[in-house]
């Protein structure tokens, strides 16, 4: 049995105590060097039953948009679709993870120290995610605290094929601990373990989890994996097979999980990702933020969902 648990702690390969510290160097190198792309944005606040969303507004993604038109191009061109992740930038890259996983900037960052826990080798963004995923997950969120999401499918707003979950470190904007939609995480109704928010009038499956599994990330995977499979089958998307049977967004802290299955990308020409259902949106211009408070975030959320 021992000699067993050593073989599976082989497969991390952080150093404890070093992630952060690391995000913190690379940022300032690739920042440097110019590989990294921080997207400049202004934004405000609207609430909405109790949920103070916060809307960020960029005028200036001119370079995101050429990069990916560009990416399309040679795509074509060669007929083999371009992974950005394979190979990765170099000056892009943190640490590795795991002997599956290692973990690089976000190139085109919104939020500061924005991370991406990539796969090693590829792996369809469209497969379910598995123990492996979950042990380079937790190894993160045992070093950083913050929001750490999946976007399930190009339906469920991730932009690109290779597999790739993402932390986000708190907080979203200085001065403000708080995650936009923790005020409706305290009303929370549970029928068993399984939870509802009751502010949220679409499909979803939340649970908590036990904050002291930082103490432990590799047991913490195999009971969160446990738990993703639960809240999958709770909104009616059976784990069958290598590849999801359905768009979904996940989204989970060191404090609890959520699932939302996905019925389209956008809405009104604004998108949405697994940042929209922890309260935080994303506009392109005034036109869009406009567009936002006249449908409203919580219509916007609903018409990218399934009713409940």
């Amino acid at each position: 049995m021992l000699e067993r648990e050593q073989k599976e702690r082989k497969a991390i390969v952080l150093k404890p105590g070093t992630l952060w510290k690391r995000a913190i160097e690379q940022t300032e190198y690739a920042m440097h060097c110019g590989a990294l792309q921080t997207i400049p944005t202004e934004y405000e606040f609207i609430e909405q039953n109790g949920i103070n969303f916060l809307v960020r507004i960029s005028s200036n993604l001119a370079r995101k948009d050429e990069a990916k038109k560009q990416q399309e191009q040679e795509s074509a061109t060669s007929g083999k679709e371009v992974n950005p992740f394979l190979p990765y930038e170099k000056d892009l890259f943190v640490a590795d993870i795991s002997d599956t996983h290692l973990c690089i900037l976000n190139k085109y960052n919104v939020v500061p120290h924005h991370l991406l826990i990539i796969t090693r080798d590829f792996e369809d963004q469209d497969c379910w995610l598995n123990l492996q995923d979950f042990e380079a997950l937790w190894t993160c969120l045992a070093e950083i605290n913050g929001l750490a999401f999946y976007n399930g499918g190009k339906t469920a707003g991730s932009s690109q094929r290779h597999k790739h979950l993402q932390l986000v470190p708190f907080p979203f904007v200085p001065g403000i601990n708080s995650i936009p939609i923790e005020p409706a995480l305290s009303c929370v109704k549970f029928q068993g373990s399984l939870g509802k928010i009751p502010a949220f009038p679409f499909l979803h499956a939340f649970a908590k989890l036990d904050p002291a599994w930082v103490n432990s990330p590799l047991d913490a995977a195999k009971v969160t994996l446990e738990w993703y499979r639960t809240l999958l089958e709770a909104v009616g998307l059976p784990f069958e097979g290598d590849r999801q049977t359905g768009a979904y967004n996940l989204l989970a802290t060191r404090e609890w999980m959520l699932v939302v299955p996905r019925s389209q990308e956008s809405f009104e020409s604004i998108s949405v990702n697994s940042l929209g259902f922890a309260g935080t949106m994303f506009v392109r211009n005034h036109q869009q933020l406009e567009l936002l408070k006249n449908y409203t975030p919580m219509t916007i959320l609903k018409n990218v969902t399934y009713a409940s």
